[in-house]
């Protein structure tokens, strides 16, 4: 398999998918995303059982002030182009920490 193939480590569990030679783990994709966007808070969150193929995440970063979702959802792909390449399913949750902080008041509250 060349470097550029994708495909995934075995061997170990869980089994995380791999693009040219680095492993896409929820790790990796949260640190990739404090250092190319600036994120104040992410949380990556593994819907797949494990595998790495299917993932949420919480993003809050000031790059998203007066941006659309859509906007948003582009400039976390474009990020992340790589990566996403080799998951199945991503799913960004894209929150300004204006933004993030309500959103915590109104769960707390709920709870």
């Amino acid at each position: 398999m060349s470097a550029s193939t994708h495909s995934h480590v075995q061997g170990s569990a869980p089994d995380f998918p791999v693009a040219n030679g680095l492993v896409i783990s929820p790790e990796h994709i949260s640190s990739a995303i404090k250092e190319r966007l600036g994120a104040v808070h992410v949380e990556i969150s593994d819907l797949s059982g494990g595998c790495g193929q299917m993932l949420e995440a919480i993003i809050v970063s000031p790059q998203f002030a007066k941006k659309t979702t859509l906007a948003r959802h582009r400039l976390v792909n474009a990020a992340l182009k790589e990566e996403i390449a080799v998951i199945h399913a991503w799913t960004p949750k894209c929150f300004t920490l204006e933004e993030w902080e309500k959103k915590k008041g109104q769960l707390t509250a709920a709870s």
